[in-house]
Parts: structure tokens; sequence; C-alpha cells
């Protein structure tokens, strides 16, 4: 972990780039950084992943609005400052990203940051050693 999850309503893969979105916020998290300088998440671990709803009803239905949640899950170990750090940055991101889009179109966007307690956990990852070096 960390992992981003963005769900979204299907019509805003025609009026934006979701790649593009995904590349961006995978950049802010692994550009964050402690105090110290040491990177807040291990490359290795983070992803974000994007998916178009396959049926959607926002609001009352009755007209194309759109809609975007993005839901971050963190391991446990992170100041709550650092969460709050993180949370905004994204958000400014994914703000920066729809800002043309969210000025012509109703647009709903949400940010949710869960802290993992996990019940279970299994971790089969081959990806680390990638980016580790010496």
């Amino acid at each position: 972990m960390p992992h981003l999850v963005i769900q979204y309503t299907p019509q805003l893969d025609a009026e934006t780039n979701m790649a593009q979105l995904c590349q961006t916020l995978s950049n802010t998290m692994l550009a964050t950084q402690h105090p110290d300088g040491k990177p807040v998440f291990p490359i290795g671990a983070t992803r974000v992943l994007a998916f178009p709803a396959a049926h959607a009803v926002i609001a009352d239905g009755s007209g194309d609005y759109a809609f975007v949640y993005l839901n971050f899950r963190i391991a446990k170990g992170r100041t709550p400052e650092m969460i709050e750090h993180v949370g905004q940055t994204l958000l400014a991101a994914t703000q920066a990203h729809f800002a043309s889009l969210f000025a012509k179109r109703p647009i709903g966007i949400t940010l949710q940051i869960d802290e993992g307690h996990e019940v279970f956990n299994a971790v089969h990852n081959n990806l680390h050693s990638l980016f580790n070096t010496p």
C-alpha cells in the first residue's frame, strides 16, 4: 500500500484523460516526503487504478452529471498531519486536472483516505526489488 482507486462516471472518458490523471496522482504520491526528506510512500507499493462505473445515478439522475470518487488506502504509521498534507496535495492535483471541465459541467469530486487496519493482508510482490538501490 498505498493504493488509490478512482471510480468515475463513464462520460468522463470522452472529456478528460484519466490515464494522465492516474500518472499525475502517482507522481504526487511519490513526490511526497517526510520533513527529513525520506519518501512517504514506497515506489514498489504505489498503485493508482481508475475504473468507469458501468452503471451510475448521480443526484436525482435527471441531468448529465459526472462524479469522481477517489479512495486512497494507506497503511498505518503516518501522522495525522502527514495524512492531511497528502490529502490536500492529492485533492489539489485532482482539482487542477478537472479545472477546465469543472467550469463547463456539473461534476462532483470526492477524495477519501482510509488508514488500514487489516484483518487479513497478504502481499505477493516482486516490484520492490526493482526500486531498491544499494
